[in-house]
């Protein structure tokens, strides 16, 4: 039976972080060659070395600043074909008007080096005027980065959810950048899909049962959908106190946090609340075929005892999905996981254990799987635990590096 390899797993003390860490800390990490870039609210940091050796980045100072400066989501992925590191930041809106949210990049052999643009909503359409983004997600095609953002208006309402497709060779170049964007006010959070190629799936939530899956190929301005129904679930109460009597749950929702595409199969996956058969918290998945429009299979994670929760995934290159999520409550304070699914299972392993339960009832709102570079058949994940106490002074992000073992 095969088995989840932790072949590097390491957790990143205040050195490595400058103790700019929050409880909602929102890690994500990618690798090229033996380089290492690692984001999370409100700290980054970086290894050249397969992480051995780490250094602080200061996401504050590093890049000028913008907007009415910059505020924690952030996120990094790597182009092995170009080579390049492309980093994700997101701006404070000035009161009263619009925030940025800004894609930088370097040559994957000195993420020192950044050139970059940066997006507001007005540059969008010129009525946008007290709107600003939130909540990032992004992914990469052949040929593109895609990049999505929830947009609020400065009373904190949601309005809209934006898509924006960015083309890697002029990203790349550092010039000649254009870029085509869609938008829904139907739907937000909108998740996109790890491991795409000549097409874009992303998909978001459209009510009760149903799942609005997005189709947005590479070589065209269309954006397609089509809806599929699974079964019931539940999108709260969410609870799971673990045994020092600490919620971890405290701000977890239904959005979707984990997609991928590998062949025909596009899959997700969010946290749900309990159901008849799942007693906790669970996670949810819903595996579709593009091309027939209809649902394939629904791979839930779940637990007697503990929830799972916070899944993010992304298929190796020979199509295999592996995850990282959340695991806690009952016996357990709240731990990372990663993982990969076999032959109709997921193979699962505990990357790192809390010491305690959160003193605020946060955790989330998302952590990164994604493929090793350069080896794809492995995985590269973050997550965070609580070190030595239950503030945000003692969370820990975690880097993995995981494979298939024997």
């Amino acid at each position: 039976m095969a088995i989840v390899q932790l072949i590097k797993n390491i957790g990143l003390d205040d050195s490595v972080t400058g103790t700019q860490t929050s409880t909602v800390n929102e890690p994500t990490v990618a690798t090229a060659d033996s380089g290492i870039f690692y984001t999370c609210n409100w700290a980054a940091a970086s290894s050249a070395n397969n992480g051995d050796d780490w250094k602080f980045v200061d996401p504050f100072t590093t890049l000028p600043s913008a907007a009415n400066g910059f505020c924690c989501d952030q996120m990094i992925v790597h182009d092995p074909s170009r080579d390049i590191w492309i980093w994700i930041l997101q701006y404070i809106a000035v009161p009263g008007g619009n925030n940025v949210f800004r894609v930088a990049v370097a040559p994957g052999a000195s993420p020192d080096s950044w050139h970059w643009w940066d997006f507001s909503p007005v540059e969008l359409d010129s009525s946008w005027t007290d709107l600003w983004f939130d909540y990032p997600d992004a992914a990469l095609s052949n040929n593109h980065l895609y990049v999505t953002f929830n947009v609020f208006n400065s009373g904190d309402r949601f309005q809209r959810a934006v898509a924006f497709k960015l083309p890697l060779d002029a990203l790349s170049a550092g010039s000649g950048l254009t870029y085509q964007w869609w938008t829904t006010v139907e739907h937000g959070s909108l998740r996109l899909t790890q491991g795409a190629t000549d097409s874009m799936f992303f998909a978001s939530h459209n009510g009760g049962r149903m799942l609005r899956v997005h189709g947005w190929p590479d070589s065209s301005n269309t954006v397609g959908s089509f809806d599929v129904q699974v079964n019931p679930w539940s999108s709260g109460p969410y609870s799971s106190t673990g045994p020092d009597g600490a919620e971890w749950l405290g701000r977890v929702d239904s959005r979707i946090t984990g997609g991928w595409v590998s062949g025909t199969r596009a899959g997700f996956l969010w946290t749900a609340a309990p159901r008849s058969g799942r007693p906790v918290p669970y996670v949810k998945g819903a595996v579709v075929d593009v091309t027939t429009q209809l649902l394939v299979e629904e791979p839930d994670i779940w637990n007697a005892e503990s929830a799972f929760a916070y899944p993010a995934a992304c298929p190796n290159a020979a199509g295999v999905v592996g995850v990282s999520l959340a695991f806690g409550g009952g016996p357990r304070h709240p731990a990372h996981v990663v993982g990969f699914r076999d032959g109709g299972e997921w193979r699962l392993s505990i990357t790192r254990d809390s010491t305690d339960g959160p003193a605020d009832g946060s955790w989330g709102d998302y952590v990164s799987c994604h493929r090793h570079h350069p080896n794809s058949g492995e995985w590269v994940a973050s997550g965070v635990t609580l070190q030595g106490g239950n503030a945000r002074r003692n969370v820990e992000p975690q880097y993995v590096h995981f494979g298939i073992g024997s």
